[in-house]
Protein backbone atom coordinates (compact mmCIF):
# COMPACT_ATOMS: atom_id res chain seq x y z
CA UNK A 1 0.00 0.00 0.00
CA UNK A 2 2.87 2.36 0.78
CA UNK A 3 4.39 1.75 -2.64
CA UNK A 4 0.98 2.31 -4.26
CA UNK A 5 0.58 5.64 -2.48
CA UNK A 6 4.07 6.66 -3.54
CA UNK A 7 3.71 5.62 -7.19
CA UNK A 8 0.07 6.40 -8.00
CA UNK A 9 0.76 9.99 -9.05
CA UNK A 10 -2.18 11.32 -7.03
CA UNK A 11 -1.59 14.16 -4.60
CA UNK A 12 -1.48 12.74 -1.06
CA UNK A 13 -4.12 15.30 -0.06
CA UNK A 14 -6.56 13.62 -2.45
CA UNK A 15 -6.19 10.24 -0.72
CA UNK A 16 -7.92 9.18 2.51
CA UNK A 17 -5.76 6.64 4.30
CA UNK A 18 -7.13 4.67 7.25
CA UNK A 19 -5.48 2.06 9.45
CA UNK A 20 -6.17 0.39 12.79
CA UNK A 21 -4.43 -0.45 16.05
CA UNK A 22 -4.77 -4.17 16.76
CA UNK A 23 -5.76 -5.51 20.21
CA UNK A 24 -2.26 -6.77 21.06
CA UNK A 25 -1.08 -3.15 20.79
CA UNK A 26 -3.59 -1.81 23.30
CA UNK A 27 -1.33 0.15 25.62
CA UNK A 28 -0.21 3.75 25.32
CA UNK A 29 3.34 3.04 24.15
CA UNK A 30 2.47 0.09 21.91
CA UNK A 31 -0.39 1.94 20.23
CA UNK A 32 1.78 4.95 19.55
CA UNK A 33 4.55 2.74 18.16
CA UNK A 34 2.01 0.88 16.01
CA UNK A 35 0.81 4.10 14.41
CA UNK A 36 4.34 5.33 13.76
CA UNK A 37 5.22 1.99 12.17
CA UNK A 38 2.12 2.20 9.97
CA UNK A 39 3.15 5.67 8.79
CA UNK A 40 6.64 4.36 8.00
CA UNK A 41 5.26 1.46 5.97
CA UNK A 42 2.71 3.64 4.22
CA UNK A 43 5.42 6.22 3.42
CA UNK A 44 3.38 9.13 4.75
CA UNK A 45 3.92 11.65 7.53
CA UNK A 46 0.26 11.70 8.55
CA UNK A 47 -2.80 9.45 8.51
CA UNK A 48 -6.35 10.56 7.79
CA UNK A 49 -7.98 8.16 10.24
CA UNK A 50 -6.78 5.61 12.79
CA UNK A 51 -9.20 3.26 14.56
CA UNK A 52 -9.05 1.20 17.73
CA UNK A 53 -9.87 -2.22 16.30
CA UNK A 54 -11.82 -3.76 19.18
CA UNK A 55 -12.95 -2.70 22.70
CA UNK A 56 -10.57 -5.26 24.25
CA UNK A 57 -7.52 -5.00 26.48
CA UNK A 58 -6.39 -1.55 27.64
CA UNK A 59 -8.10 0.22 24.76
CA UNK A 60 -8.46 3.37 26.88
CA UNK A 61 -4.67 3.75 26.99
CA UNK A 62 -4.45 3.07 23.27
CA UNK A 63 -7.11 5.69 22.63
CA UNK A 64 -5.18 8.23 24.73
CA UNK A 65 -2.17 7.60 22.47
CA UNK A 66 -4.33 8.36 19.44
CA UNK A 67 -5.63 11.52 21.12
CA UNK A 68 -2.08 12.77 21.62
CA UNK A 69 -1.06 11.96 18.05
CA UNK A 70 -4.17 13.78 16.87
CA UNK A 71 -3.25 16.86 18.91
CA UNK A 72 0.30 16.71 17.52
CA UNK A 73 -1.03 16.72 13.95
CA UNK A 74 0.02 13.24 12.92
CA UNK A 75 -3.58 12.05 12.69
CA UNK A 76 -6.40 13.94 11.00
CA UNK A 77 -9.08 11.94 12.84
CA UNK A 78 -9.35 9.09 15.33
CA UNK A 79 -12.09 6.56 15.83
CA UNK A 80 -13.14 3.09 16.87
CA UNK A 81 -14.24 -0.19 15.32
CA UNK A 82 -16.63 -2.88 16.52
CA UNK A 83 -17.71 -0.90 19.58
CA UNK A 84 -21.15 -1.51 21.06
CA UNK A 85 -23.37 1.45 21.91
CA UNK A 86 -22.40 1.19 25.59
CA UNK A 87 -18.62 1.10 24.97
CA UNK A 88 -18.93 3.85 22.37
CA UNK A 89 -20.91 6.11 24.72
CA UNK A 90 -18.45 5.42 27.55
CA UNK A 91 -15.41 6.28 25.46
CA UNK A 92 -17.12 9.43 24.20
CA UNK A 93 -18.08 10.63 27.67
CA UNK A 94 -14.71 10.19 29.37
CA UNK A 95 -12.17 11.34 26.78
CA UNK A 96 -11.18 14.72 25.37
CA UNK A 97 -11.50 13.83 21.69
CA UNK A 98 -14.74 12.22 20.57
CA UNK A 99 -14.38 9.29 18.15
CA UNK A 100 -15.07 10.55 14.64
CA UNK A 101 -16.08 7.11 13.35
CA UNK A 102 -17.35 3.76 14.58
CA UNK A 103 -16.69 1.12 11.92
CA UNK A 104 -19.01 -1.85 12.41
CA UNK A 105 -20.49 -4.76 10.50
CA UNK A 106 -23.48 -3.34 8.61
CA UNK A 107 -25.41 -4.85 5.70
CA UNK A 108 -29.04 -5.64 4.81
CA UNK A 109 -29.07 -8.73 7.06
CA UNK A 110 -27.66 -6.74 10.01
CA UNK A 111 -28.66 -3.10 9.68
CA UNK A 112 -27.59 -2.01 13.17
CA UNK A 113 -30.58 0.26 13.75
CA UNK A 114 -30.08 0.66 17.52
CA UNK A 115 -26.35 1.33 17.23
CA UNK A 116 -26.99 3.60 14.26
CA UNK A 117 -29.36 5.64 16.40
CA UNK A 118 -26.76 6.08 19.12
CA UNK A 119 -24.12 7.14 16.61
CA UNK A 120 -26.46 9.82 15.32
CA UNK A 121 -27.20 10.95 18.87
CA UNK A 122 -23.50 11.18 19.76
CA UNK A 123 -22.44 12.72 16.44
CA UNK A 124 -20.25 9.78 15.42
CA UNK A 125 -20.04 8.71 11.79
CA UNK A 126 -21.36 5.21 11.09
CA UNK A 127 -19.00 3.32 8.76
CA UNK A 128 -19.93 -0.12 7.42
CA UNK A 129 -17.51 -2.96 7.02
CA UNK A 130 -18.82 -5.98 5.13
CA UNK A 131 -21.61 -3.91 3.51
CA UNK A 132 -22.24 -6.68 0.96
CA UNK A 133 -22.75 -9.34 3.65
CA UNK A 134 -19.46 -11.18 3.09
CA UNK A 135 -20.10 -14.97 2.81
CA UNK A 136 -23.85 -14.42 2.22
CA UNK A 137 -23.21 -12.15 -0.76
CA UNK A 138 -24.56 -14.59 -3.35
CA UNK A 139 -27.77 -15.05 -1.38
CA UNK A 140 -28.16 -11.29 -1.17
CA UNK A 141 -27.51 -10.74 -4.88
CA UNK A 142 -30.16 -13.34 -5.73
CA UNK A 143 -32.87 -11.72 -3.61
CA UNK A 144 -35.81 -11.10 -6.01
CA UNK A 145 -36.75 -7.78 -4.44
CA UNK A 146 -33.23 -6.40 -4.88
CA UNK A 147 -33.07 -7.71 -8.45
CA UNK A 148 -36.33 -5.93 -9.28
CA UNK A 149 -35.16 -2.64 -7.80
CA UNK A 150 -31.83 -2.93 -9.61
CA UNK A 151 -33.54 -3.47 -12.97
CA UNK A 152 -35.66 -0.36 -12.46
CA UNK A 153 -32.52 1.80 -12.22
CA UNK A 154 -30.33 -0.22 -14.64
CA UNK A 155 -28.04 -1.05 -11.75
CA UNK A 156 -26.86 -4.24 -10.07
CA UNK A 157 -28.22 -5.59 -6.76
CA UNK A 158 -24.82 -4.81 -5.20
CA UNK A 159 -25.16 -1.17 -6.24
CA UNK A 160 -28.66 -1.03 -4.75
CA UNK A 161 -27.34 -2.45 -1.46
CA UNK A 162 -24.56 0.13 -1.27
CA UNK A 163 -26.95 2.92 -2.22
CA UNK A 164 -29.29 1.83 0.59
CA UNK A 165 -26.65 2.49 3.23
CA UNK A 166 -25.41 5.68 1.60
CA UNK A 167 -28.94 7.06 1.79
CA UNK A 168 -28.98 6.17 5.47
CA UNK A 169 -25.92 8.41 5.88
CA UNK A 170 -23.56 5.48 6.36
CA UNK A 171 -20.05 5.36 4.88
CA UNK A 172 -19.53 2.07 3.03
CA UNK A 173 -16.20 0.38 2.36
CA UNK A 174 -16.88 -2.56 0.01
CA UNK A 175 -13.95 -4.85 -0.63
CA UNK A 176 -12.88 -5.86 -4.12
CA UNK A 177 -9.68 -6.66 -5.98
CA UNK A 178 -11.34 -6.39 -9.40
CA UNK A 179 -11.12 -3.09 -11.27
CA UNK A 180 -14.56 -3.48 -12.84
CA UNK A 181 -16.26 -4.13 -9.50
CA UNK A 182 -14.44 -1.25 -7.83
CA UNK A 183 -15.75 1.04 -10.57
CA UNK A 184 -19.23 -0.45 -10.18
CA UNK A 185 -19.16 0.04 -6.40
CA UNK A 186 -18.56 3.77 -6.69
CA UNK A 187 -21.13 4.28 -9.47
CA UNK A 188 -24.07 4.71 -7.09
CA UNK A 189 -24.57 8.47 -7.02
CA UNK A 190 -26.73 8.91 -10.12
CA UNK A 191 -29.92 7.38 -8.68
CA UNK A 192 -31.94 7.52 -5.47
CA UNK A 193 -34.09 4.86 -3.85
CA UNK A 194 -37.66 5.79 -2.98
CA UNK A 195 -38.94 5.68 0.62
CA UNK A 196 -40.92 2.56 -0.30
CA UNK A 197 -37.82 0.84 -1.68
CA UNK A 198 -35.82 1.79 1.41
CA UNK A 199 -38.56 0.23 3.54
CA UNK A 200 -38.58 -2.92 1.43
CA UNK A 201 -34.84 -3.39 1.98
CA UNK A 202 -35.29 -2.80 5.72
CA UNK A 203 -37.43 -5.96 5.84
CA UNK A 204 -34.30 -8.04 5.14
CA UNK A 205 -32.87 -7.14 8.56
CA UNK A 206 -32.29 -10.20 10.78
CA UNK A 207 -30.69 -8.03 13.46
CA UNK A 208 -27.78 -10.35 14.15
CA UNK A 209 -24.14 -10.56 13.18
CA UNK A 210 -22.90 -13.01 10.56
CA UNK A 211 -19.90 -13.58 12.83
CA UNK A 212 -20.14 -13.11 16.61
CA UNK A 213 -22.29 -10.92 18.82
CA UNK A 214 -20.47 -8.01 20.44
CA UNK A 215 -21.02 -9.52 23.91
CA UNK A 216 -19.82 -13.02 22.95
CA UNK A 217 -16.65 -13.87 24.97
CA UNK A 218 -15.38 -15.93 22.04
CA UNK A 219 -14.44 -12.61 20.43
CA UNK A 220 -11.51 -12.41 22.84
CA UNK A 221 -10.18 -15.82 21.87
CA UNK A 222 -10.63 -15.06 18.17
CA UNK A 223 -8.82 -11.72 18.48
CA UNK A 224 -5.83 -13.28 20.25
CA UNK A 225 -5.45 -15.91 17.52
CA UNK A 226 -5.20 -13.43 14.64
Amino acid sequence: MGRAIDRCGIDRKELFVTTKVWVTQHSYDKARASVMESMRKLQTDYLDLVLIHQPLGDYYAAYHALEDLYKEGGLRAIGISNFSAERMADLTAFNEVKPAVNQVETHPFFQQEALYGWMRKLGIQHEAWGPLAEHRLIQLLRTPMLIAIARKYSKTPAQVILRFNVQRGIVVIPKSSHKERIEENIDIFDFELTDEEMQQIRTLDENKSLWLAYDDPNIVEMAMQE
